[in-house]
């Protein structure tokens, strides 16, 4: 346990550390240090409550649970209308005061794996059923879900959709009740895709990249253009050409700008340390001491995950354009401070774990038991 949360914080830091740095690379000649130093005030923030949060007692967020998730619609209502919320590129997601801008999707995120994770220990024994395992904590994702796509902000949506499930899945819905709603959803976002004009055009631009390198392709274009001419090492830090070219170089696109300038050695190795937590954060859950812990552990990890892969798969045109940025690496305070709050979240899960063979007689004595945890059998 001690070496998974070593790798973890190691593998977190590391990530926030090179973002720092790529961050002031990437802008110091249009933004000078503005950038970093906004970067700092909300890296520091996250890093006291990561610290915060991982002395605390995870299980106590299962009291404020209702808490939670009523201020996060309160929220998402608030930033749709006119006046309350700020609107930038078409898009109303951000209240922005003081100088300041934050995301109340991100605060959703939180609330919602919280809640489903609450949720699926109160009811684990009626998980299988239809109204219990499917019908209402469906509910729950919708409304959350649904008002995220509604600033619009797809990308977030889908994901913290897909997180949710992963979730409900791992609760032990069954997958007869999860596969019909599941092709329900994803064709009903492909049919809003197609009649949405914007995004049935980044689609056609991520299929044909050439072709529309001048217009919806050009991020995709510059981004490719960006990987290759770094080439194994790179190019040196400062010494990036696409930052000039590459819009939201600093924020969606700058894992193309640590291809350029760090090579592809640098990329890898970011790639590698998101596994590393991806692995260790599913280490630390699977020995939770409770159905509560599994469930918002491995939510936690499932969405910085998630999140990493399609920013890197959309850099890389292996995936279409869509802009979340990539977790402790990319601008942007309210994403910064809520991923530091969910590395906080696993380490205080590892604070009270416990080894499997302890962990299946503590479960039982407590009626809440982890349904990963291998149950010690009396010799015969």
């Amino acid at each position: 346990m001690r070496l998974a949360v070593t790798i973890l914080a190691f593998c977190v830091a590391g990530l926030l550390a090179l973002g720092m740095v790529m961050l002031y690379s990437s802008s110091m000649v249009q933004s000078g240090t503005r950038y970093l130093l906004m970067q700092l005030l909300w890296c520091g923030l996250g890093l006291v409550v990561c610290a915060v949060v991982a002395a605390c007692d995870y299980r106590h967020l299962k009291r404020v649970w209702w808490l939670l998730l009523g201020g996060a619609v309160v929220l998402l209502v608030l930033v749709l209308i006119p006046g309350i919320g700020s609107e930038r590129n078409g898009a109303r997601r951000w209240f922005s005061h003081f100088g300041l801008s934050f995301q109340p999707s991100e605060f959703a995120k939180l609330a919602l794996m919280v809640a489903l994770a609450w949720y699926g220990e109160r009811y684990r024994r009626h998980m299988s059923s239809w109204a219990r395992g499917i019908l209402i904590p469906g509910v729950l994702i919708g409304v959350v879900t649904g008002l995220i796509f509604k600033e619009p902000d797809v990308g977030n949506a889908l994901v913290l959709a897909a997180v949710g499930g992963c979730m409900l899945l791992l609760a032990g819905i069954r997958l007869r009740y999860f596969v019909p709603p599941a092709i329900i959803a994803a064709v009903a976002v492909g049919f809003f895709i197609y009649h949405n004009p914007m995004r049935s055009e980044r689609i056609y631009a991520w299929l044909h990249l050439e072709e529309t390198r001048q217009s919806k392709g050009m991020q995709g274009y510059e981004a490719m253009l960006a990987l290759g001419s770094g080439g194994i090492t790179g190019k040196g830090l400062g010494d990036s050409s696409q930052n000039g070219f590459l819009p939201f170089h600093h924020t969606d696109f700058i894992f193309a700008i640590i291809g350029e300038e760090l090579g592809l050695v640098a990329t890898l190795l970011v790639t590698a340390a998101f596994a590393a937590i991806l692995a260790c954060g599913l280490f630390i859950a699977l020995r939770a001491p409770d159905t509560f812990g599994l469930l918002l552990g491995a939510g936690v990890i499932f969405l910085i995950s998630l999140q990493a892969l399609v920013n890197i798969g959309v850099v890389t045109s292996a995936l279409p354009n869509k802009g979340l940025p990539l977790p402790f690496i990319s601008y942007g305070g309210s994403n910064l401070l809520l991923m530091l709050t969910l590395v906080g979240l696993v380490l205080s899960i590892a604070r009270h774990s416990q080894e499997p063979a302890s962990l299946a007689a503590t479960a039982e004595e407590a009626g809440s038991e982890n349904p990963f945890a291998r149950r010690k059998t009396a010799p015969a």
